[in-house]
């Protein structure tokens, strides 16, 4: 991305897109009584509470009423639907790991079968995006904990804590190719969760090669282990990479969520917050909500004098809706220089 002069004014920079994770997967309601969302109708307020706070985009997973993380596509098709009849206009990003919670005490933290997530792009009704990783890492999501993060939390038991330690992401080339493939022939936007510069590098190729043909949609996940640390030059390098025309988000955890989106605000970036991400305040006195943080969130973009998007901007920010019909008008539309045609030409060949 290219900073020019006044690049930090908030006229000069886009209305800022909220995402809330607020499902919590990796978490337990007994973490966070009275927060973390069971009954369907209180997964669908819940969606209801995060849009009215100011959040456009709802990163969305389902529990069954055992609270735990559920597997089943019939209750995300319900739990869509229920969203869509409460808040339509509402951004709804389906975690493409369906759920990464143990089934079982103990059990390895892993996320569903190939075959299992492709069916996300038969949701009905579908999506506006699903969230794709590129490349298969470690994804040991406690890292950046400290052990007061997981104090009186179902984190404390080892075989919890193990079992998100030793988690990896399944990504590999083949899967990933298809699964852009089916989400694209679906009309659902894949939102790519970019976990250094070499998972954006392999996005870029594959937009470079046909595979993606749309906007450029993602997320800088900043959670370290095995995924880029939270800091400046982690995030700089990365910035550098993505093109002018990508919608970038950025995200991370724990005590990490507020101050990395604080730069995100500051550079004209967008947003994530959550329980999913976060269950404490900044002292670690208390807990803090979804929708609390996402009302930090407008506070301080508010300081900043950066107006929050409201759900049709969210949509044109995100280019929801909308695909390409060559490599060609892909990378021009997305910021990127063209694909060589007889050399090395870079950026200065333009697209005919």
């Amino acid at each position: 991305m290219n900073f020019l002069d006044g690049h930090l004014f908030p006229e000069n920079q886009q209305p800022l897109v909220i995402t809330a994770a607020p499902y919590a997967p990796s978490w337990v309601p007994s973490d966070f009584p009275g927060e973390i969302a069971v009954t369907m109708e209180e997964q669908i307020q819940k969606a209801v509470d995060c849009y009215e706070a100011g959040a456009t985009v709802l990163h969305l997973h389902v529990r069954e009423l055992d609270g735990k993380g559920s597997k089943r596509l019939s209750k995300f098709n319900e739990l869509i639907a229920g969203v869509r009849e409460r808040v339509p206009e509402m951004i709804i990003q389906v975690g493409g790991s369906i759920s990464f919670a143990p089934e079982t005490d103990g059990a390895a933290a892993k996320w569903l079968s190939d075959d299992t997530r492709h069916m996300l792009a038969e949701l009905e009704p579908k999506p506006d995006q699903v969230t794709v990783t590129i490349n298969t890492s470690q994804m040991n999501i406690l890292e950046q904990f400290d052990a007061r993060d997981i104090q009186g939390t179902s984190m404390e038991d080892p075989a919890v804590f193990n079992a998100y330690k030793e988690m990896t992401v399944p990504a590999q080339p083949g899967w990933a190719e298809e699964h852009i493939r089916r989400l694209s022939a679906a009309g659902i936007q894949s939102a790519f969760q970019c976990y250094n510069i070499n998972s954006f590098e392999s996005v870029e190729r594959l937009m470079r090669r046909g595979i993606y043909k749309g906007p450029l949609a993602l997320n800088w996940v900043a959670i370290g282990g095995g995924m880029d640390a939270p800091n400046i030059y982690n995030l700089a390098n990365f910035v550098r990479a993505v093109p002018d025309g990508a919608m970038l988000t950025v995200e991370s955890s724990v005590l990490n969520v507020l101050p990395i989106n604080m730069m995100g605000i500051a550079l004209g970036l967008h947003v994530r917050c959550g329980t999913e991400d976060n269950l404490w305040n900044q002292t670690r006195t208390a807990k803090i909500g979804t929708v609390a943080q996402i009302e930090q969130l407008v506070r301080i973009a508010g300081e900043f004098g950066r107006p929050i998007a409201t759900a049709q901007q969210a949509r044109e920010i995100c280019k929801i809706g909308v695909f390409y019909d060559t490599v060609e008008e892909t990378l021009l539309a997305n910021g990127f220089a063209p694909n060589r045609n007889g050399g090395q030409q870079g950026f200065l060949r333009k697209a005919a």
